[in-house]
């Protein structure tokens, strides 16, 4: 395929603050000839680096035909062509459902990753995802809405795995959140992050609660979908004693860069 093939380039525009896309993404913007965004999560600031000419439309009342339809569209026209989307376009974007009738009407994709909400939200209210022996896995789940979650990941049986747990598009089940992590064998008094719209510049919101408050709190600050929820065995731990240090950085770990310091014997 030939460099003037049309082509859609999927951007994650990252979590709202501009300054976190990445600068391949800011610089497809740059010299985007059309943009189509997701007006109703991603921050209009994101379009600042659009060329003044750039054709730039909001798919928040698109159905996903007329959104391909618009795409192949623009990419006729050997334009570029982006697709901006919030957070990092391989989590809850619909990538694959736009992507397969754009291969099929030949136009050629490309994806560029951004910054998770799930990651701004932990930076914001600095907090590791994992620590040494206390947790090595995080799960990135969401509870079932409209759109259903498969049998084998009800969230009843990955709370049991007792690891970091980020929570998308589930501020609105936080009564049922904190039952299962409760009946899961998580203490009442375990930590809890709320961080609504992370990283946006003047609207973030930063909530620490209890599996118990939990509930209570996030109806009290009247959060709305864009929240996103951590609970793991991690959180408040730089408030708390020393955790275990990782065997990368200790004196006897030899890799490498770094041979283990060698003990003289008489």
């Amino acid at each position: 395929m030939s460099a003037l093939s049309p082509k859609v380039w999927f951007v994650g525009a990252g979590p709202g603050d501009p300054e976190l896309i990445t600068v391949k993404g800011r610089d497809l913007i740059g010299r985007a000839g059309a943009i189509l965004y997701t007006g109703s999560l991603v921050a209009h600031s994101a379009l600042q680096w659009a060329p003044k000419d750039c054709v730039c439309c909001d798919s928040k009342a698109m159905t996903q035909p007329q959104m391909v339809q618009w795409l192949i569209a623009q990419a006729q026209r050997q334009v570029t062509v982006v697709r901006l989307q919030t957070g990092d376009p391989s989590l809850y974007g619909a990538l694959i459902e736009l992507v397969q009738p754009l291969e099929h009407a030949g136009i050629a994709v490309e994806v560029v990753p951004g910054v998770s909400s799930a990651f701004a939200a932990a930076a914001s209210a600095v907090e590791t995802l994992t620590l040494p022996e206390i947790t090595q896995t995080v799960i990135f789940t969401r509870l079932a809405g409209r759109t259903p979650v498969p049998p084998t990941e009800h969230l009843a049986a990955l709370a049991r795995h007792h690891c970091s747990v980020c929570l998308f598009l589930s501020v609105q089940f936080t009564d049922t959140l904190s039952q299962i992590f409760i009946a899961a064998g998580w203490a009442e008094t375990a930590p809890v992050l709320m961080v609504h719209k992370a990283s946006w510049p003047g609207e973030e919101r930063i909530i620490r609660a209890t599996l118990k408050t939990l509930h209570a709190q996030a109806q009290a600050a009247q959060l709305s979908g864009q929240t996103m929820i951590i609970i793991s065995p991690t959180l408040s731990a730089r408030h708390g004693p020393p955790p275990p240090l990782s065997r990368l950085y200790a004196a006897d770990f030899a890799h490498g860069f770094r041979p283990a310091p060698t003990t003289l014997h008489e």
